[in-house]
């Protein structure tokens, strides 16, 4: 790691390690966006031919919302990296579909991913600084070496659960009677206990206890992280169908179920405030080491506050691979914050492609 990498990673960690309650200057962010963007633009070929293409060279570009965006898709088509892809020390997958090419994002070192999970988790799902038994719908990090979100799962559970946390998808299969042997368990005991996993896990563990009858009412402390959506799933339920459910067969309301938004092309994640803030809201923010716009994909700028448009994340900690991502989710802008509405498949932002074809070198 040369001088450069070096100084922009310790500075990164510096803003992480502050938390997520001191907010980042514009000037503060702008500069140290700009740094990286010349970092990545010198030693990413594919990201500096797409700028080129667009004609915003560091040297071009003078404010952190200029930065050229890099689209999820681009990585299924490039190994997107400021680093040889053989140093890599890991590399998560996204899911896609058996006829779909998995996007790969590969990580020169896992401690700013590390650190940027664990001040944002605690600050959001653990406000009251609880530790809790952590009962994960999610594999292993073991099982699921390639998985982003079973990586953070391991991360969040050695540093905030108990020593009873547990796993509870084997070989791709919810382990429905050990998960409805602990919950009847840690009913009994007056245990607190936190759910974290995917909303269809959660939609599939409430259709065998719907089958079976059962209902728990687990004690007062006891919170729900749920994430993901149901994208090549046939069942789809709302997101208020959901969180009713979570209250129906498990005893624990709305206001103590969270929203995580995550993706795998991102080191960063993103939390609904309602543990935060003490009532149920879809509402998130960005923590000091990122920034979030809503894009207007006919034009290809900031949509107005309350318009919809495309989620565009800069996210300082994917030092090693692409700072300002252009997802392909509908979000909104709302009070200094952000809603995430959905998936609009297909979208693209005006002017902002990074085609295999064009940038074949």
């Amino acid at each position: 790691m040369n001088k450069t990498a070096l100084d922009l990673q310790q500075r990164v960690l510096a803003l992480i390690a502050r938390g997520v309650t001191q907010s980042s200057s514009h000037d503060e962010f702008n500069e140290l966006a700009q740094a990286i963007f010349a970092f990545q633009y010198e030693r990413c070929a594919p990201y500096r031919a797409y700028c080129d293409r667009l004609r915003l060279t560091p040297q071009m570009v003078e404010h952190w919302e200029q930065i050229p965006a890099v689209p999820t898709s681009a990585f299924k088509d490039f190994a997107l990296t400021c680093f040889p892809v053989d140093e890599a020390v890991a590399e998560f997958h996204t899911s896609g579909t058996t006829r779909e090419k998995s996007g790969k994002h590969f990580f020169h070192t896992l401690e700013l991913y590390n650190a940027a999970i664990k001040p944002n988790f605690a600050a959001h799902l653990l406000p009251d600084q609880a530790r809790l038994r952590m009962l994960i719908l999610t594999p292993s990090p073991q099982e699921a070496p390639h998985s982003s979100l079973s990586h953070m799962m391991g991360v969040v559970t050695k540093e905030f659960g108990t020593t009873d946390s547990n796993f509870f998808v084997k070989g791709g299969t919810l382990c429905l009677e050990p998960l409805v042997k602990t919950l009847r368990e840690t009913e009994k005991a007056r245990q607190p206990v936190f759910l974290l996993g995917t909303a269809f896990a959660s939609v599939h563990l409430f259709d065998h206890l719907a089958q079976q009858n059962l209902r728990f009412n687990l004690t007062d402390g006891s919170r729900v992280m749920e994430t993901g959506g149901f994208k090549g799933r046939s069942r789809e339920v709302s997101k208020k169908e959901l969180y009713q459910m979570f209250d129906t067969f498990l005893g624990i309301p709305p206001m103590r179920v969270a929203n995580e938004y995550g993706m795998t092309e991102l080191s960063t994640q993103f939390y609904d405030q309602t543990l935060l803030a003490g009532v149920q809201t879809d509402r998130k923010v960005a923590p000091p080491w990122s920034r979030v716009l809503i894009i207007d994909p006919n034009t290809g700028k900031e949509a107005k506050e309350g318009e919809r448009g495309l989620i565009r994340i800069y996210d300082l900690a994917n030092l090693w691979s692409a700072m300002c991502i252009q997802t392909e989710d509908l979000g909104v802008a709302i009070s200094n914050g952000f809603e995430v509405l959905g998936r609009a498949a297909g979208a693209e932002v005006r002017g902002c492609s990074l085609n295999a074809e064009e940038l074949r070198m």
